[in-house]
């Protein structure tokens, strides 16, 4: 089980929070997430026996919440927030520029497998757009000037990891 191995820690923490073992599911999928990019049948599985459910059980939730990805995605997963007050602060400009600059159609992702863009909707800072989320970490007030350093330090970071 390589989330039971890798998050060990975490796994035995998250345990602590919850009398029954269920309600672990959500940041175990998390976990499962992060270890395969996006919420696999193998990470299914493994939450599951660690909860003691049914792996169909634990898909359900998977596929119910938007911030469970099923498919794979970059390793930085672009959420830009375009619902209607996003919109009004320039948001749909920002999420076309930022496909046209990684040069990616709506939920696409890069050649190198960086990045993925997608549009969704609302994120809960509608005064701070437009916006994105990267792996659950908001980025706010942004147009491309503010975006292409944020772009350039994620690929400085994937660099860095390669090499080690």
């Amino acid at each position: 089980m390589a989330i039971a191995e890798k998050y060990t820690k975490q796994i035995e923490r998250t345990f602590a929070k919850y009398p029954d073992k269920r309600s672990a599911v959500m940041p175990l999928l998390y976990m499962a997430q992060e270890e395969y990019g996006y919420v696999n049948q193998q990470g299914i599985n493994e939450v599951a026996a660690l909860c003691e459910l049914d792996p169909t059980q634990v898909k359900s939730i998977a596929g119910f919440y938007t911030m469970y990805s099923e498919q794979p995605k970059g390793k930085y997963w672009l959420q830009v927030c375009t619902d209607l007050a996003c919109a009004l602060r320039g948001a749909d400009q920002f999420h076309e520029a930022l496909k046209e600059e990684l040069g990616v159609e709506e939920g696409g992702t890069t050649e190198d497998g960086l990045f993925t863009v997608e549009h969704v909707m609302c994120l809960a800072a509608c005064d701070k757009a437009p916006m994105l989320q990267c792996n659950f970490h908001f980025h706010e007030n942004l147009n491309m000037e503010k975006m292409r350093p944020l772009l350039d330090e994620w690929r400085a970071e994937a660099q860095k990891e390669v090499k080690s």
